[in-house]
């Protein structure tokens, strides 16, 4: 008789371990598939609502009167714009920033009232990972506009508004923020610049820092001497709070991560060893038998690790499709921001089929050690 036929009669006659231990793999299985992906979501979600808060660095010229800078809210110094695509094309820049956005910030009067501008480039954003630019995209001509200029200027959305002597179109208005948002315009750099008299030349860079260190990791020290190294021009300021914010909030996510998918592990393979060492206590005088009829322990060893293989492939299958249902039905519920990034992933199914016939495998192993090594006449004589 093959050993094939063997592993099927043996999991017809022992259904009942067959069965709990399938049950086990499934449940590890599912186990690891959902919070795999729910776990992935998780750092998608943090990502995506840690960069909804706004960049969180400042990188202004290094000559900037501080004074002028914390009463002003900008800088009074300005340096060339391409010093942005210098440092976007340093080698290794993105181990440290992202989102790199060239920025001129200035006041101009607004209806006989003092207003913010800023005017935004294009973002420069990490391209091995295809993220989607932070911040305002604004065509040439268009312009943003805060609640409290909207309201001064009685401006609504697709009107044309004049500023110095320049028209452009209202492409949107910002609701309510209680800050000073209410009273900036944004429009294209290209723009501004032509509007305050400044082409080419920037007064600030602003980027979201990718080393995620809380602020007692002391990161601003390491971003910089990045910066100093290939903008020496520029200096680099922390929004610490936000930042500190985003570190720890990643950091959280993370931690989640590299404790549940250990303990399901863990209990997974407790789970198993156990059903495998009590099949195989229970057997004793049979094992024995069928050393005693010839059988050796390869053919024994075989039989016992290839039905841990059939039941591990099974319950892969099972477990993933359990797992995937899991994850599909409650991560949107969980993750309302990121909710369309959940979807089946069958790389998830490719590694359960290569690993989890493995995993069952090896905690049987050490019960099929001690089945193939028991004494065939002294197991008969004890049962």
């Amino acid at each position: 008789m093959s050993l094939a036929d063997l592993i099927l009669r043996e999991l017809r006659h022992h259904w009942a371990n067959a069965l709990l231990v399938t049950l086990g793999l499934v449940i590890a299985v599912a186990l690891l598939v959902a919070v795999k992906m729910t776990t992935a979501a998780a750092e998608r979600e943090t990502r995506r609502v840690m960069r909804d808060l706004g960049f969180n660095l400042r990188i202004i010229p290094r000559a900037t009167d501080m004074d002028h800078f914390w009463t002003h809210g900008f800088s009074d110094q300005t340096m060339p714009e391409e010093a942005v695509r210098r440092l976007a094309a340093s080698h290794g820049v993105f181990l440290s920033f992202n989102h790199l956005t060239p920025a001129l910030e200035g006041r101009l009067d607004v209806a006989g009232r003092p207003a913010l501008l800023t005017g935004l480039g294009e973002t420069i954003v990490d391209p091995n990972e295809g993220k989607q630019p932070m911040g305002y995209r604004l065509k040439p001509g268009q312009v943003i506009l805060g609640r409290a200029i909207a309201t001064r200027l009685e401006a609504r959305r697709g009107e044309t508004i004049r500023l110095s002597d320049r028209e452009f179109t209202v492409e949107r208005i910002l609701g309510e923020s209680g800050t000073d948002e209410d009273v900036r315009i944004y429009g294209a750099l290209a723009d501004v610049q032509a509007v305050l008299g400044l082409p080419g030349r920037i007064n600030e860079i602003k980027a979201i820092d990718c080393l995620c260190l809380t602020a007692d990791e002391d990161p601003l020290a390491q971003l910089r001497a990045v910066v100093e190294k290939i903008v020496p021009e520029a200096r680099v300021m922390q929004l610490t709070v936000l930042a500190d914010a985003r570190a720890r909030q990643r950091q959280m996510a993370e931690r989640y991560a590299q404790f549940a998918v250990p303990l399901v592990l863990v209990v997974g393979a407790g789970w198993l060893a156990l059903l495998a060492w009590l099949n195989v206590r229970e057997r004793r005088a049979e094992i024995g038998l069928w050393r005693a009829l010839g059988h050796g322990s390869a053919r024994i060893a075989g039989l016992l690790l290839g039905k841990a293989l059939v039941l591990g492939a099974v319950g892969a299958l099972a477990g993933y499709a359990l797992g995937m249902w899991i994850a599909l039905s409650a991560g949107p519920e969980i993750f309302k921001v990121t909710a369309k990034s959940l979807r089946p992933e069958p790389i998830l199914l490719f590694w359960a089929l290569a690993l989890t016939p493995a995993f069952a495998a090896l905690a049987s192993l050490l019960p099929t050690m001690a089945a193939v090594a028991q004494e065939p006449a002294e197991t008969l004589r004890a049962d």
